[in-house]
């Protein structure tokens, strides 16, 4: 008898030891998932509830541990979902059948559909930082012109960037005023024209909180939006995206344009529910304008609105935010509290920046913001083959 444990963390090590007795590569790897181990917090629930789930769990092999409101129910994904059914569940537990199902990762779509195009979603895509505006934190001002812009974004196609987002507006801590639409557009529209036009296999993002400016880009050759406010500032930007069939990308962040960076408002009582409940609003204020949820990502926001160790909790725990079943993009590129964590200035943060992408591609984030593009492509090869997919080089 041969006896061997095996790492469910990824699934890998499972679809392998099924593949291996004759699987299919599709049934075996959905077998996998199905037996990963998922733990779903519920609190505020009657006694009733309680007293009811507690039988009813133990039939389906699920563990948990309760307290006077609270349970905390643990078990195979598969497990769990035989009771996310309110249908067949006692009618004391209909709402924590319905609880239990939200919490559970649903399937994203496998490309993300932007203005004429489909990026597929099965391979990790990075976005590469295309700052064009004089005082942004970490390279205000060096690619301000129009020809050291384009130059840049070339290297960083050429060193794997599927997509290519261009801002002109800082959203640093310590800038006192925010930039016109106008002057906005000045920076950015003649670098998006002339990408669109030497770069026609990249896909353009404009990082923007104005429809106006939004609405201008798109014009020019953009095919997504990338709202840091996700909606709050203005709402229009999802007219704008649904109008055009856009990519629009949804950030967490809380406060005015100016405070996004700050810890003005950076108080949570449960961090992670809160980040997933505010995007799941921006999901519905999309889609209730016209966006399709197939043109939407969402972004956790990090370093926007929270403190270091929030950051580096919310990562941790990026899976709740894919349970909402949209694809994740992160941006901690060059974020301060990396450097918090590590000592590292500003321009000593790329390969931090790199592993970080790395840890949140084994989390379900299937998009990477960086500046540094060739770093953070190797880390995240690097992690796929631990994942068993060994990319072309």
């Amino acid at each position: 008898m041969i006896v061997t444990p095996l790492d469910a963390r990824s699934g890998r090590a499972v679809r392998d030891a099924l593949i291996g007795h004759g699987w299919d590569d599709a049934l075996a790897t959905d077998a996998a998932a199905g037996l990963t181990q998922t733990v779903v917090h519920l609190e505020g629930l009657d006694a009733p509830a309680i007293e009811a789930l507690v039988p009813f769990a133990g039939t389906l092999g699920l563990e948990l541990l309760t307290g006077a409101d609270w349970v905390l129910l643990a078990g195979s994904t598969s497990r769990l979902a035989a009771l996310a059914r309110p249908w067949l569940v006692p009618p004391a537990l209909a709402e924590v059948a319905t609880g239990v199902g939200s919490a559970l990762a649903a399937v994203p779509a496998p490309a993300w559909r932007v203005a004429g195009r489909s990026l597929p979603l099965d391979v990790p895509l990075i976005m590469g930082i295309l700052n064009v505006t004089p005082d942004s934190f970490s390279d205000g001002g060096r690619y301000g012109e129009l020809e050291s812009a384009v130059a840049h974004a070339e290297q960083m196609a050429e060193a794997g960037a599927a997509i290519i987002d261009v801002g002109g507006e800082s959203t640093r801590p310590s800038r006192s005023a925010q930039v016109s639409a106008s002057e906005e557009q000045g920076r950015i529209l003649p670098v998006i024209s002339e990408l669109a036009r030497r770069l026609p296999g990249v896909a353009l993002s404009v990082d923007t909180m104005k429809a106006e400016v939004a609405r201008a880009a798109l014009a020019e050759g953009a095919h997504i939006i990338n709202d840091v406010t996700a909606l709050r500032y203005d709402p229009a930007i999802a007219d704008v995206a649904a109008a055009a069939g856009a990519g629009l990308v949804l950030m967490h962040s809380r406060g005015a344009p100016l405070e996004l960076a700050s810890y003005a408002h950076a108080q949570y009582a449960h961090l992670v529910p809160e980040v997933r409940a505010e995007l799941s609003a921006a999901v519905a204020q999309a889609t209730a304008r016209g966006v399709a949820r197939e043109s939407l990502v969402l972004d956790p926001g990090f370093g926007f609105s929270k403190r270091p160790e929030q950051n580096i909790l919310l990562a941790d725990q990026l899976s709740a935010l894919a349970a909402l079943g949209l694809p994740l993009l992160v941006g901690p590129s060059r974020k301060r509290f990396l450097g918090l964590v590590s000592g590292a200035g500003v321009d000593g943060r790329d390969h931090l920046s790199a592993v970080f992408c790395a840890l949140c591609l084994e989390r379900d984030a299937r998009l990477f913001r960086v500046h540094d593009v060739a770093l953070a492509r190797d880390a995240l090869r690097l992690a796929q083959a631990f994942g068993g997919t060994f990319p072309d080089a």
